[in-house]
């Protein structure tokens, strides 16, 4: 059974009316669940713009109403609890900095206790799983019943292909825990770039998540936050269409053709080193040559060979697989430097 992702979409940060407005027109469109925007931003140094602040929590409001969309955004203090169930939002979110501060996560959830409404819990920056998962229970703690979680990668000090790190497994093991717990991706801010926005949300799709937040602005090229990791209203759209709800089965086809292909490629990867190393082996061969020594030194081969077991064991292989490997290999050196004592004619 195949089950339509809730889709939560709209720009990173409330910067202008008109910027709010024209970005819900364009998604009023088509299907989205809940029209996200950031009304006070944290950011990482001062200086950077940090949202429009309460007067943008009007401009949210209009939108809600123009075009019939259910707003939600983020809220990191009590204040801004307090604001926002003012005007009557329909839904929040705690981000990943609030996340990974069990006091700030206690304050906003003791802000929440008695109030009816939807509460979206991002993971924490660092890869904390029982951090995670402590924050739905504070909440919980609090009598908040309408939880969900966002997956939305972690910080990580050198940055690579992503401006955070999926860990897939971490969401996998908190659904785990917690079964009945809705899952949502935030593949903006895993992937940083928004030419990588499609591959995270199926990757997310194919692992059964529960919906998208994805963040998308009338002219992202311009936005004055995050621009890199957004998407216009059309791009959206467009990305949706080509989104495949697998069933399991179909699922497990490509994982398994992705496991054989990565499997194929450490092969390579294995043999290349194999070559360097019996490389290595006929350079040393010739060294012995030359110095007249014998190839077979057997105190420096039996420690070698048990580090290689010992460390073999460390990383859990067996110690007759590991055993077995290193006397082939060693088997096969004496072989490539036994060939060099017996030609006479090669070259050094």
């Amino acid at each position: 059974m195949q089950v339509t992702p809730k889709i939560i979409a709209g720009p990173c940060s409330a910067e202008s009316r008109e910027q709010v407005l024209s970005t819900a027109k364009q998604l009023a469109s088509g299907r989205i669940d809940f029209f996200r925007s950031g009304i006070w931003k944290p950011r990482t140094r001062p200086g950077a713009f940090e949202g429009a602040g309460n007067v943008a929590l009007d401009w949210m409001l209009e939108a809600r109403d123009k075009y019939g969309l259910k707003i939600c955004t983020e809220v990191a203090n009590p204040e801004h609890v307090e604001a926002v169930l003012k005007k009557g939002f329909d839904m929040v979110w705690v981000g990943a900095r609030s996340t990974a501060n069990p006091f700030t996560v206690q304050e906003i959830s003791e802000s929440l206790k008695g109030v009816d409404i939807p509460v979206m819990i991002k993971n924490p920056t660092n890869p904390d799983l029982k951090l995670w998962i402590g924050a739905v229970e504070r909440f919980q703690n609090n009598g908040i019943r309408d939880i969900s979680v966002i997956h939305r990668g972690f910080s990580v000090y050198e940055k690579q292909r992503y401006r955070n790190n999926p860990n897939w497994q971490i969401a996998l093991d908190l659904k785990k825990e917690l079964p009945n717990m809705p899952l949502l991706c935030d593949p903006s801010h895993i992937s940083g770039r928004r030419h990588l926005i499609f591959d995270i949300s199926q990757k997310a799709m194919d692992l059964h998540y529960d919906g998208l937040m994805i963040e998308t602005h009338c002219n992202p090229d311009k936005a004055l936050t995050d621009s890199k990791q957004q998407i216009s209203p059309k791009e959206l759209f467009e990305l949706l269409e080509k989104l495949k709800l697998r069933s399991r089965g179909e699922f497990m086809d490509d994982q398994l053709r992705e496991f054989r292909l990565e499997l194929n490629e450490i092969d390579r990867n294995l043999i290349d080193l194999l070559k360097k190393r019996m490389d290595i082996s006929e350079q040393i061969g010739s060294y012995k040559k030359d110095l007249n020594r014998i190839i077979f030194q057997k105190s420096i081969w039996e420690k070698a060979f048990m580090d290689n077991v010992n460390n073999a064991l460390d990383v859990n292989l067996s110690e007759e697989f590991a055993s077995q490997l290193f006397k082939l290999i060693h088997q096969e050196s004496i072989v490539k430097q036994s060939k060099i004592f017996l030609n006479p004619d090669e070259e050094d």
